[in-house]
């Protein structure tokens, strides 16, 4: 059949990734989202989905290259994938890009990981593929027309769709896949790509987990290594009839598909969470924090607290079940320790205590209809002599509009790392992942983790 330009571009664009000379500021940006995403690997190892992910792919296969991340298992690299995606989105800290609605180091990162281990590649090996990864998958959900609003007018997981083309891209380029190959991988990548947004009703994060990171990243392994070991595919999933945009959104504009690629690096347009929590609660988070630093509220003394969410947003973070995705806890929380912590935003018991549910009883959730698509808050705290203490977010720490320092990357780091891998250890994938480029071998970082 005739191959469209688009999908052309974006398979020549992956089989000349492996020898891209990449500007010194994405690489020194795509370093940054890995140490991102594998320290939410090493924390997300302790959580229920990482402990569930790492017990399923043990079961698998006895051994083999790969490593699972906070255990002593290694094994293949489709199995590493799985369980180090369900860690990387264990804990809400991943990272996300906001133009598609999605998060892609959760499923990019760990299959270029184990990919990159099983074949012993270099440190900028990785480096190019992870790159590669952040291009495609955001740019196939651009493709498809975002849903405008997540959480009433759609039923597809944008956010498992990016990894997931993400993921294949990458690990495309890890195994050299020629023009022809790449498509042929991103071909198989759309007859396994899945994800509907029913994982708003998991209580427990574990399928979550596994929607946002785990499936998308052994999906996007095993569709690059079928090719790499023969097998040929469709020569263009995108275009002519049928094809996976139409068949997936009545929005689809495969111009988009290659949009700027090689000019336009997606994951310079990607977030780093400062805060380790859902979304669309972290503009909350940050109001509640600048309201403590600069009035210094007593939690005693707050009649009413209002929590003003974009509307596509607020009944995704609207009391649920887990701690971390619970803005209303977040709130009380933060405001009762008057700092926030990774330990504080996963605590259950916490969010059981009486002054804690004291705080959240006194909380009002407002969704604001006429406000979609973005991470903003409005929190207001009205005190008990009739005050009013209020604080608008509109571009959240971390965001690319007001991006974190290295230094308070590293901190938020260290938060997730030291209590899983120790000071030393930690220290030492620090260092590591700074200066990936020049590591001869992926594996030292996976013999770290």
């Amino acid at each position: 059949m005739t191959v469209s330009e688009h999908t052309r571009r974006v398979a020549e664009y992956l089989a000349a990734a492996p020898k891209a000379d990449l500007p010194a500021a994405v690489v020194t940006k795509t370093c940054a989202h890995i140490l991102d995403t594998v320290a939410a690997m090493v924390s997300g190892s302790r959580l229920p989905a990482g402990v569930r992910g790492a017990a399923y792919a043990a079961t698998q296969h006895p051994s083999g290259p790969a490593t699972v991340v906070g255990t002593g298992t290694r094994t293949r690299a489709v199995d590493a994938a799985l369980a180090n995606g369900m860690a990387a989105h264990a804990d809400e800290t991943d990272d996300s890009h906001p133009a598609s609605l999605s998060h892609p180091g959760c499923g990019v990162v760990p299959a270029a990981l184990a990919v990159a281990e099983e074949l012993d590649s270099t440190g900028a090996d990785l480096v190019r593929a992870v790159v590669a990864g952040y291009d495609v998958g955001p740019r196939v959900v651009l493709a498809l027309g975002r849903p405008p609003v997540l959480t009433e007018r759609s039923s597809y997981s944008t956010h498992a769709y990016a990894a997931q083309f993400g993921a294949a891209a990458a690990a495309a380029v890890l195994y050299g896949l020629d023009e022809t190959g790449a498509r042929h991988a991103l071909s198989y990548a759309a007859q396994s790509a899945s994800g509907v947004t029913t994982w708003l009703r998991d209580g427990n994060h574990v399928e979550k987990a596994y929607v946002f990171g785990g499936m998308p990243a052994t999906n996007g392994v095993r569709a690059a290594a079928l090719v790499a070991s023969g097998c040929d595919g469709v020569d263009d999933a995108f275009t002519g009839h049928p094809n996976f945009l139409d068949a997936v959104s009545p929005l689809a504009n495969p111009v988009l598909l290659a949009d700027g690629l090689g000019e336009r690096y997606e994951v310079q347009h990607t977030n780093i969470k400062k805060f380790a929590v859902g979304s669309p609660a972290q503009a909350a988070v940050q109001a509640v924090l600048d309201l403590v630093a600069s009035d210094d509220p007593a939690p005693a003394d707050i009649a009413a607290i209002e929590i003003v969410l974009p509307g596509d947003l607020a009944q995704v973070v609207d009391r649920r079940l887990m701690p971390d995705i619970n803005v209303q806890y977040l709130v009380a929380g933060s405001l009762l320790d008057r700092r926030f912590t990774f330990a504080m935003a996963h605590d259950t018991d916490r969010m059981h205590a009486p002054d804690v549910v004291a705080l959240m009883d006194r909380t009002t959730l407002v969704p604001d209809q006429e406000v979609s698509g973005v991470r903003t808050a409005t929190v207001t705290l009205t005190m008990a002599d009739g005050t009013t203490l209020r604080r608008h977010v509109d571009a959240v720490r971390g965001t690319v509009a007001d991006p974190m320092s290295h230094q308070e990357l590293v901190d938020k780091s260290l938060d997730l790392l030291v209590p899983v891998l120790g000071h030393d250890r930690s220290a030492e994938v620090l260092d590591l992942v700074t200066r990936l480029p020049e590591v001869p071998s992926a594996r030292t970082l996976g013999e770290l983790l």
